[in-house]
């Protein structure tokens, strides 16, 4: 495998952000996260999910971005085992500025592909 296959991997699942199945096949269930509106490390899915649902709970009648897509790749792999770095962006139709994250994301690949086991993402301002 391939820095390119990461990268794909990480691409494929931003396509899919939307359909929460589709894009958690691309995540390890058991895997830890660091988001920026959220105080404490997460464990596993079911934890992602709680943020997610207080996000839709708090996020009100603002526009949604009209595109999510990763940009500036920056990867590694070794054997099993993979580092992807790249900036986030969401973009809007409204003429509201970009969001932007640093994300860092930990992949290890097994019978069902690169997955995510270790996802960090900080907001920038």
């Amino acid at each position: 495998m391939t820095v390119d296959d990461l990268t794909a991997a990480i691409t494929d699942m931003y396509r899919s952000l939307g359909d929460r199945a589709a894009f958690d096949t691309r995540l390890h269930p058991e895997l830890t996260i660091w988001e920026s509106d959220a105080p404490d490390l997460l464990d596993g899915l079911a934890a992602l999910d709680d943020l997610r649902d207080r996000r839709a709970a708090t996020r009100g009648p603002a526009a949604p971005p009209t595109s999510v897509a990763p940009e500036q790749f920056r990867a590694e792999a070794w054997e099993d085992t993979g580092l992807v770095r790249y900036v986030l962006r969401a973009r809007y139709a409204t003429g509201q500025p970009d969001d932007c994250f640093r994300v860092t994301d930990v992949l290890r690949r097994d019978e069902r592909g690169w997955r995510i086991v270790h996802h960090h993402a900080e907001a920038l301002r």
